[in-house]
């Protein structure tokens, strides 16, 4: 698995001291096994929480293709009709914003007038 020898663990014990220095070195292994523990606890914990709740999968089901609906035939318009009205235009984006406005300025008005009736 790892090609670490005795020289190449001297190596990187050495870097570590020059980095933390003596002093420092139990300090951080014990944090580091402290984190490595409550780590393991916390996995741990997930697997049981895991093997507990059962394995439903959920399978999905084909598609059905909708049958086709049967086409009606549209009524035929008499000649005399008049072409239907257009739809009328959507107010733009100013004029939508100038209702709103008006709305939110009638607002208050109505509901001091409500506090006054009640």
């Amino acid at each position: 698995m790892s090609n670490l020898g005795v020289p190449e663990l001297l190596i990187i014990a050495g870097v570590l001291v020059l980095l933390f220095g003596a002093k420092k070195l139990p300090d951080v292994a014990r944090g580091v096994g402290r984190s490595l523990r409550i780590f393991k606890s916390e996995t741990a914990k997930l697997r049981d929480d895991d093997d507990d709740t059962p394995h439903t999968t959920v399978q999905a089901q084909p598609a059905q293709a909708p049958a086709p609906a049967p086409q009606q035939q549209a009524a035929p318009q008499p000649i005399n009709a008049a072409p239907a009205p257009a739809p009328a235009p959507a107010p733009s984006v100013e004029e939508q914003a100038r209702q709103l406005e008006e709305q939110a300025a009638r607002l208050p008005a109505g509901a001091a007038q409500a506090d006054k009736q009640a």
